[in-house]
């Protein structure tokens, strides 16, 4: 989980590639689980700073959040402004990656450590 969150967080403004499932859905509960957590935390003290705090997380993970969900288009083959679309996208994002390289680069598990994969692990 940590190493696909990484990934996401170092490829913060990479517009380009592909990524995985797993890379995806793990950033996705990693902003839920920051977002959810800091209010939680924080609203103890003062709910104003609370909505400060997730105001500046939400902001400060927009673009990574972005840049993936834009990856795993591509992942897809899809072009990125594919995740305009309500619920297509969600259906996108819940389809297994094109095996093999397609338009948007290599297959992202191709290169990956297998210990990491639970997609490549259950089949």
């Amino acid at each position: 989980m940590i190493k696909h969150v990484t990934t996401a967080l170092q490829k913060f403004a990479d517009f380009k590639g592909r990524a995985s499932r797993a890379e995806y859905w793990y950033f996705f509960l990693f902003n839920i689980l920051i977002s959810w957590g800091s209010v939680l935390i924080v609203s103890m003290i003062s709910p104003t700073a609370a909505s400060v705090i997730n105001l500046v997380i939400g902001l400060g993970l927009l673009i990574p959040g972005i840049a993936v969900s834009v990856r795993r288009m591509h992942d897809v083959n899809k072009s990125g402004w594919f995740i305009l679309i309500p619920i297509y996208n969600l259906i996108l994002a819940l389809t297994e990656g094109d095996k093999g390289d397609n338009e948007y680069g290599p297959d992202p598990y191709g290169e990956a450590d297998p210990r990491f994969d639970f997609e490549k692990e259950a089949k």
